[in-house]
């Protein structure tokens, strides 16, 4: 990852920001992106020289379009695009779901992802390639009580990657999804004071810590992830564990 420049949305805290460290600690320029403008500039502080930061709202095309125009005018290129950015709410069964939360939901777990793919596949296509990876969920192929508007974005987020896949491939962009399990971060403990669905009632020590996908979405920009290209990955599988160098 020396010297490539990656772009992190949701980036202010949990996986977003553990992945912001991780590639910076493999040599990468990070430009962190997300709502919380505090969050992400102590983070860049942290980093040093090779972060930027810049406040930026997914669901918000413009937005995320002049963002990615500022790295490139910062750093030169684009190379990684971790779509990261998510909201677990509303946390309700479909007929007492709020209209405006559902919305919400759409607007930043699947349209945020349509965005940055957007925005990032013309800067790609002319410097001749990159790779986008997606943060998916196991709800993306599994529906899970309550959790309607975030099965059903994230489910529409792995179809983008499927799509985006058979569209540029041949332009030498990669583009593939992460399906982490569960993680130790602040979504979860929303979960758990839902009380709603099984996953509510896992003790939070069973949850992965944040460090373990990050390491993995660094991993997954290699040629050791191209066989999930147009796919999740999923952080389940003791052999991805393995190949991460989570596990022996």
């Amino acid at each position: 990852m020396q010297d490539k420049v990656v772009v992190i949305t949701g980036a202010s805290r949990g996986i977003g920001a553990a992945a912001a460290r991780e590639f910076a600690q493999a040599g990468a320029k990070v430009a962190l992106l997300a709502r919380s403008e505090v969050g992400i500039a102590a983070l860049a502080a942290e980093i040093g020289p090779q972060a930027m930061a810049r406040r930026c709202d997914v669901a918000d095309g413009a937005d995320v379009a002049a963002a990615l125009a500022a790295v490139v005018a910062r750093f030169g290129r684009l190379d990684v695009l971790i779509n990261n950015a998510g909201v677990i709410e509303p946390i309700a069964r479909l007929a007492e779901a709020g209209v405006e939360a559902f919305s919400a939901a759409i607007d930043i777990n699947l349209k945020g992802v349509f965005h940055g793919m957007r925005a990032a596949l013309p800067i790609m296509r002319a410097q001749g390639g990159g790779t986008i990876i997606t943060v998916s969920s196991g709800a993306a192929v599994n529906p899970m009580e309550g959790w309607g508007g975030y099965c059903a974005s994230k489910a529409g987020a792995l179809m983008l990657t499927r799509v985006a896949h058979l569209e540029e491939a041949a332009q030498g962009i990669r583009v593939l999804g992460m399906s982490p399990g569960t993680v130790a971060t602040e979504m979860q403990v929303k979960i758990k004071a839902s009380g709603v669905n099984p996953v509510s009632q896992l003790d939070f020590a069973v949850h992965i810590p944040a460090d373990w996908p990050a390491k993995c979405l660094v991993w997954m920009c290699g040629a050791g992830a191209d066989e999930y290209l147009g796919r999740d990955v999923s952080l389940r599988d003791e052999a991805v564990r393995r190949a991460v160098g989570l596990i022996a």
